[in-house]
């Protein structure tokens, strides 16, 4: 009988995407800068507002500076469709896009509200995308807010500047800023979205006091660094972090000065002398110089503006912010390939062990077992390059939380394998979707749920990913997170009658509660947290 109901809630959900745009009408909003239109959606009951200006254009002499405020603008303007995406290439060839082409004009976020003419104080979600700082996009399909706002949440996606254009530091650029520093534009462009929440979100039916930010990736290690923040802190209400923090070894903030040191070089390298001359070449030019640089992005920065010190500094001395945390990673983040680079067998797997780890590869190889066949190699080698990769950081992050605040801290492991996909000549790429498959990518057979596949379960999106043939179990899946994910916003406390009980984690727990979201969700007590504990002592 569940089946059947699962199987009835896609159908429904496919019809009423279909339908969507053919059962609007204009609704217009009066917020800080003026009069905007957008949609309000007969048979979902949903207002959208696409492509709505947070920030001045980051063009021409704004170009490689903080995000400036708006001007006023007289008339109505509408906001209908997705704005454009950042300055971007197909680093990641899986993400898909909605967006209205691709361009340093790109400050846009997109709001979706359930309220009704007398609505007020409801939840509200901030959701930041990943793509490593050097891609992604608010309108990407996986991340529509719809779903959320159907269980009475105003949702917000946002762009930020990625890559060189939004992370190069360099002295001038820091000589010319107020706060006398550099880099960490599309940071200041997720703080800027936050400021204007809390100025315009009650125009929506939100409540400013009831925040919560939410990413995946780098859409979760912007979370930390928004928690951390200074700039930020006070203006969110909770945090959902899904598999990463900006803590040594995944995009870890590097000091200024190194920071400006890369921008000089970089520039220097291109052919360039000065930021002037660099201001003003086009927006082509930048793009290929970056290009032509095969970088991939420039770091966060610890500019003693938007970052003071690192995050295990700032976390260590409760200067975070003081908020309910919800956050966990997926069983298999990275295939064991990362790590092995070469065969998975016993030998290639040890042989690498003792190159990472010279002094203490028996310990990493108790931690990480060789066991008896090929495949316990593929999970051990899968566990260890997923937690060097970003579960390691993750967990941090969860363990400098649950020791520094009073706040609850619930921790999850997402473990669904993913279904087959709809089109064979594909394959599942690194960025959670799908990329052309050839004899060049790697086809191991699945040890758990990787990278990113989290995302339109937890938004409740899967019918809006095209390229997996859904079953109810995903259907179930999703609704299970789904749920918490929405309980959490709503209360800062994921647990409801109808889902398994979730416990947050006791500070200085050695085996804290884990919520193992499968099939069949449960809660469990961690029991490989010594491998985080190894790694913590190796990064420090």
């Amino acid at each position: 009988m569940k089946k059947l109901t699962y199987l009835f809630l896609f159908m429904l959900c496919m019809q009423a995407s279909l339908y969507a745009q053919n059962n609007a009408f204009a609704v217009q909003t009066n917020i800080a800068n003026g009069i905007i239109e957008g949609n309000y959606n007969t048979h979902t009951g949903i207002q959208t507002y696409f492509g709505v200006p947070f920030a001045k254009p980051p063009v021409g002499e704004l170009r490689w500076k903080a995000p400036q405020p708006l001007d006023n603008w007289t008339g109505v303007k509408q906001t209908k469709k997705f704005g454009p995406r950042p300055m971007q290439t197909m680093v990641f060839g899986d993400m898909q896009s909605r967006s209205d082409g691709v361009s340093e004009d790109c400050l846009y976020l997109n709001v979706w509200t359930p309220a009704k003419r007398n609505t007020k104080d409801l939840p509200v979600l901030v959701y930041f995308y990943g793509g490593g700082n050097v891609a992604g996009d608010a309108s990407e399909p996986r991340y529509d807010g719809e779903a959320m706002a159907k269980k009475g949440i105003v949702v917000v996606t946002t762009n930020y500047r990625l890559n060189v254009f939004g992370y190069l530091a360099h002295p001038e650029l820091s000589a010319e800023a107020p706060y006398k520093a550099s880099g960490n534009y599309g940071l200041l462009d997720q703080q800027a979205a936050l400021a204007w929440v809390q100025k315009n979100i009650a125009a929506f039916g939100g409540d400013p006091k009831k925040v919560t930010i939410a990413g995946e990736s780098a859409g979760s290690i912007s979370v930390s660094y928004q928690m951390a923040s200074p700039l930020s802190k006070n203006l969110i209400a909770g945090a959902i972090g899904e598999s990463g923090a900006g803590i040594n070894p995944t995009m870890a903030p590097v000091p200024l000065a190194e920071a400006e040191k890369t921008g000089v070089e970089f520039i220097q390298k291109a052919g360039y002398k000065s930021i002037k001359e660099l201001r003003a070449l086009s927006t082509r030019e930048v793009y290929e110089i970056y290009n032509e640089s095969k970088r991939f992005g420039f770091p966060v920065v610890i500019d003693n503006y938007f970052l003071p010190k690192n995050l295990p500094q700032i976390f260590e001395a409760k200067q975070q912010a003081q908020v309910p945390l919800l956050l966990g990673w997926n069983s298999a983040e990275i295939p064991g390939g990362a790590f092995l680079q070469g065969p998975a067998n016993a030998e290639n797997f040890v042989n690498r062990v003792k190159k990472e780890y010279p002094s203490n590869h028996e310990e990493v190889l108790k931690l990480y077992p060789v066991g008896n066949t090929d495949r316990d190699v593929e999970v051990s080698a899968t566990a260890l390059a997923s937690d060097r990769f970003i579960a390691y950081s993750t967990w941090k992050w969860f363990d400098l939380h649950r020791n520094n605040s009073t706040q609850p801290v619930y921790r999850y492991l997402y473990s669904k394998l993913r279904p087959e996909l709809v089109d064979k000549s594909l394959a599942s790429g690194l960025a959670g979707g799908t990329v052309k498959k050839d004899a060049n990518t790697p086809a191991p057979k699945p040890v758990g749920a990787p990278h990113a596949c989290e995302i339109e379960y937890c938004m409740g999106n899967l019918p809006l990913v095209k390229d997996y043939a859904w079953t109810p179990d995903d259907y179930k899946v999703s609704e299970t997170m789904f749920n918490f994910f929405a309980n959490f916003i709503k209360t800062g406390n994921p647990n409801s009658d109808k889902l398994p009980s979730w416990s947050a984690a006791k500070a200085g727990d050695k085996m804290p509660a884990v919520m193992i979201i499968d099939t069949e969700s449960k809660e469990v007590k961690a029991e490989n947290d010594a491998r985080y504990e190894f790694l913590d002592k190796t990064y420090k």
